[in-house]
Order: structure tokens, then C-alpha cells, then sequence
């Protein structure tokens, strides 16, 4: 079922008491649930949330439990960011129910306009390190998945496993990956509490500092390398060095030499995931996006390995 705008509002309304809808719009949302932004009278903005599936409803409800536990922290200042407050709630008819709360101020991260320096960048390598800090049993009692680091080393090779056998990996980058995970000496680290989902649209900055997070969805106890690969990979360089020296200023965990090898892997093994999305999903135009970026990648690893030099007779 795919809810309008408009069926979102009158479920806002019914969730908020009170609330006087102006107007209603889509809202980025993903494949299990419908969203829009809610605009009331005093041009006050409202997310509302509905999920399509019995599944997408539970994971709901288990994020309105995490973002509960990770106000306390907001509110304790351990946390330098705010997370959204459920404002109310409406039962849906076919069973769960939409989450509605006030939008987060803010706009979304543009990586590039990251630039080196105590600005932008360091408050997002301090934004994630304290994210990292937190206890785990955040996490824990709410049911989330806690992986320990032999644990998680397994699934991401179970996922090169898998996406090896559809035959769309180039059989050089396979062996890099497989040649990485098999080493062990990288995967000893800590797990911390990760968001497991970070972008652009879910990182919020204002006057110049990370202000908000959004898009708990994926969040679990696992490598804190995860948190990082997308800025590694997408962040302008200068920055990069700007967000790490944050971050390990910021975190009590100083024994993990391997942490941007293991974040530089995982946004690799991104590709790999895509590409399985769209084999489970028998969605074509992913799958031949993946190989594209698959091949691409595996160029460019080709490039940039050392090439031996010729043996003197």
C-alpha cells in the first residue's frame, strides 16, 4: 500500500491533537513505509510515518524505542546532535501504527562543501565519535542486532560469498576482498554502537556544526569502520584528515590501526550489497548499475597496485 500526502495528514492529525494541517508534501522515504512533511497553520513542519509491512512495523517500533533511549543522552550531553521526539502516534487499519514528530531543524550534509580545518568537518568526526562512545546497551535492550568483531567478520564474508556466486564480481576484486577478510589482524576492534545508515540526507548541519541525525534505522552494535566509509570514500581528502583527527580525539578506543582499512573495505563491499539488492529484488537496472560500479572499481584497484618489477637474468 502506498498512503498520498494527504492520507499522511489526516493520520498526523489524528496522532498530534490539536494539529491544524496547511499543507502536506512527499517526503524521501524508503521501500517499507510512506512519509510526508506536514506543514501546520503556524508554519510549524511535522514528519509522519507509516509503514507498508508487518515488518517495516516493527522495525519502527523498535527505533521509536532507540530514539527514547538516545534522548536520555541528548539531554544528558553526551550526545552533541538531537534526535526526533515522537509526538504522537495513529493506528493504522490493517494493524501498526504511523509515528509523527516535529521535523529536526536543519538542512541536509553536502559533502562538498566540507573543507580542512576546526569547522564543518570536526564536528562531524566529534558528532560520530560520540555516537561511538556510547554503551551498548542502547542498542542491546532494544532488541537491535549486536555483532561481535569475529561475528561480523563471518557476515561480511558471507556477503562476498554470496555476491560471488552471481557471477558479477571481477574475479581480481574477489580476491582482494576475500584476501582481506581472511586476514584477522584487521578485524580485532571494539564494537560500539554504529547508525549503520549515514548520508548526506541523514547527517543535519546548521551554523557550521552537525545539529541532527536521522534514519536509525539500521543502527546496531558492529564496526565503527562502518560510520566512516562513506566519508572516506566521498568526503574531499582535506576534510577527511580534519573528521579523523576529531573523531580519535574524541574516542577513548585507541588500539584499532586497521579502522580506515576496514572503513575504505566496507564501502567496497557497499557495491557488493547493491549488487545483491537488486538480484533479490529482480530489479535489472541495479543489478547492471552494480557490475557497472563493480567494474569500475576493480579497475581502479588495478591501477593503483604496485606493479613488480622485472627480475635481471
Amino acid at each position: 500500500m502506498t498512503r498520498s500526502p494527504l492520507v499522511l495528514a489526516a493520520l498526523a492529525t489524528a496522532a498530534v491533537p490539536g494539529l491544524d494541517v496547511w499543507d502536506a508534501h512527499p517526503a524521501g522515504s524508503g521501500s517499507d513505509d510512506d512519509a510526508a512533511v506536514v506543514v501546520d497553520a503556524r508554519r510549524g513542519r511535522w514528519l509522519v510515518r507509516a509503514p507498508r509491512t508487518a515488518a517495516a512495523g516493527a522495525a519502527l517500533e523498535a527505533e521509536v524505542a532507540l530514539l527514547a533511549a538516545l534522548e536520555d543522552h541528548v539531554e544528558g550531553g553526551r550526545l552533541p546532535f538531537a534526535v526526533a521526539r515522537p509526538a504522537g502516534f495513529a493506528a493504522l487499519p490493517e494493524g501498526g501504527r504511523a509515528m509523527v514528530h516535529r521535523q529536526l531543524p536543519g538542512a541536509p550534509l553536502r559533502l562538498e562543501t566540507l573543507t580542512a580545518g576546526p569547522g564543518l568537518a570536526a564536528s562531524l568526526g566529534r558528532a560520530l565519535a560520540a555516537l561511538h562512545e556510547l554503551p551498548t546497551a542502547v542498542v542491546e535492550q532494544q532488541g537491535l542486532p549486536v555483532y561481535d568483531a569475529a561475528g561480523y567478520r563471518e557476515r561480511r564474508l558471507a556477503e562476498v560469498d554470496e555476491a560471488a556466486r552471481t557471477g558479477h564480481v571481477p574475479p581480481t576484486l574477489l580476491r582482494r576482498w576475500e584476501r582481506l577478510l581472511e586476514d584477522v589482524s584487521l578485524w580485532r576492534f571494539r564494537p560500539v554502537v554504529v547508525h549503520g545508515d549515514l548520508t548526506e540526507e541523514h547527517v543535519l548541519v546548521q551554523d557550521g556544526a552537525v545539529c541532527g541525525v536521522v534514519g536509525w534505522t539500521e543502527t546496531k552494535v558492529a564496526d565503527p569502520a562502518d560510520d566512516l566509509s562513506w566519508l572516506l570514500v566521498a568526503a574531499p581528502p582535506d576534510a577527511v584528515d580534519s573528521i579523523l583527527e576529531a573523531y580519535l580525539l574524541r574516542r577513548t578506543e585507541l588500539g584499532d590501526p586497521h579502522l580506515q582499512d576496514r572503513a575504505l573495505l566496507a564501502g567496497e563491499l557497499a557495491l557488493a550489497r547493491w549488487l545483491l539488492h537488486g538480484v533479490r529484488t529482480g530489479d535489472d537496472a541495479v543489478v547492471q548499475d552494480a557490475v557497472a560500479m563493480l567494474r569500475d572499481l576493480d579497475a581502479s584497484c588495478r591501477e593503483s597496485e604496485p606493479v613488480a618489477e622485472p627480475v635481471a637474468g
